[in-house]
C-alpha cells in the first residue's frame, strides 16, 4: 500500500477543517471518507416528562481518487446501510446511538486465511455515536466504537472540532475487512478518544515534521517510557499516534493524543526532564531537538502544561 502512494497513484488526505461548514461541499471535494452526523429531538411536555423522541437525518460517504500519471480515476465508496438503534429512556433523558460507514472506494489487497490468501476488498470505515438529550436541555455525546482507521474526528454541535479517536491500526483495519468484525456484523471495536491538540501546536506540528532537521521516529509499546523525570533531555516530541500520559513523582498528571507537542520545559529551565512520559497506549511519536522552535513559543506552550498540572493536582 505505501508504494501506491509513494508512486502518487493514492493520495494521503489533509486534515478535516477545525470548523464544519458544510458537510456536502466536503463530500463534493473528496474531504472525508464517511461523516456520521447524529442529530437527534426529544418533546417535554408541561409536566417535565419526555412524551417523544426520534432520529433526523443519517450519514454519507465520500470517495476516492487515484491518479496514474495524467490520468485520474474516482471510487465511489459503498455506503452501508444506517444503525439507528432504539432510544434509550432514563429519568428525564433519551440516548440515541448511530452506527454509520461503508467500504471505501478503492479496492486494496488484504491476506485471508484461505485460498487465494489475497482478497481484493476495499476495508471497512465506520463510527458509532451516541447522544444523550436531557430535559433540561442540555446534551451529552461520545464515540463508543470506531473502525480502527483512519483517524476520526469528532466536532460538536457547533460545527467546532471537539476530540479526535488516539490510536489508529492501518494492518488491523486492512487485515480484518470482513463484515462479521463490524457493527453490522453485531460486532463493534472499542475507540480511544482523545482532546483536541491548541492551535500553537498544530502550528509548531508542522514545523516539527517539515523543517530543517528531519524528525527522528519513535515507536513505542504500552508500558514504555519516552522520557523519565530526573533525565536531561532537549528534544521536542510530537505525538503521531496513540495516548501518552505525564506523571511526576509516581502523580498521572494528564494524557495527551495525537497533535499533541511536549518535552519542552526541560529545554526552557534546567535541562532536566520535568516529568516522565509513558506510552498509554502503542505510540508513534516524532522529535527533533527544541533549539529548532522559537523560545516564545515555546514558553507559551510551557504555560498551557502547566495550568493542566495545577488542574490534576
Amino acid at each position: 500500500m505505501r508504494l501506491a502512494f509513494d508512486a502518487g497513484i493514492g493520495h494521503y488526505d489533509d486534515p478535516p477543517p477545525d470548523e464544519l461548514t458544510d458537510l456536502a461541499e466536503l463530500q463534493a471535494a473528496d474531504r472525508f471518507r464517511f461523516a456520521n452526523p447524529l442529530r437527534a429531538w426529544i418533546e417535554v411536555g408541561d409536566d417535565g416528562q419526555i412524551s417523544g423522541s426520534g432520529y433526523q437525518g443519517g450519514g454519507l460517504i465520500g470517495a476516492t481518487t487515484l491518479k496514474l500519471g495524467a490520468l485520474k480515476y474516482r471510487f465511489q465508496a459503498a455506503k452501508l446501510t444506517d444503525i439507528q438503534r432504539e432510544p434509550e429512556y432514563g429519568n428525564g433523558w433519551v440516548r440515541f446511538s448511530q452506527t454509520v460507514g461503508g467500504r471505501t472506494g478503492a479496492p486494496m489487497p488484504r491476506r485471508v486465511s484461505h485460498k487465494p490468501f489475497v482478497q481484493w476488498l476495499a476495508p471497512l470505515v465506520w463510527t458509532t455515536l451516541t447522544l444523550t438529550l436531557y430535559t433540561d436541555g442540555h446534551a451529552d455525546s461520545a464515540m463508543t466504537g470506531a473502525s480502527s482507521f483512519p483517524r476520526h474526528w469528532i466536532y460538536d454541535d457547533r460545527g467546532q472540532l471537539a476530540s479526535k479517536s488516539g490510536l489508529t491500526a492501518f494492518e488491523d483495519w486492512t487485515d480484518g475487512s470482513g463484515i462479521q468484525h463490524t457493527p453490522w456484523g453485531d460486532e463493534d471495536s472499542p475507540a480511544v478518544v482523545t482532546a483536541v491538540e491548541t492551535a500553537l501546536e498544530r502550528a509548531l506540528s508542522v514545523q516539527l515534521m517539515h523543517g530543517a532537521q528531519k524528525p527522528k521516529i519513535s515507536h513505542l509499546k504500552a508500558g514504555d517510557a519516552l522520557v523519565r523525570q530526573g533525565e536531561q533531555g532537549f528534544d521536542l516530541y510530537l505525538v503521531l499516534d496513540g495516548v501518552i500520559r505525564a506523571d511526576r513523582d509516581g502523580e498521572q498528571l494528564a494524557e495527551y493524543g495525537p497533535g499533541a507537542i511536549l518535552g519542552e520545559r526541560s529545554y526552557l529551565e534546567s535541562g532536566i526532564r520535568t516529568s516522565t512520559l509513558v506510552a498509554v497506549t502503542t505510540c508513534r511519536v516524532a522529535a527533533v531537538p527544541a533549539s529548532e522552535f522559537d523560545i516564545g513559543a515555546l514558553t507559551e506552550l510551557a504555560s498551557g502544561h502547566r495550568h493542566e498540572e495545577r488542574v490534576q493536582g
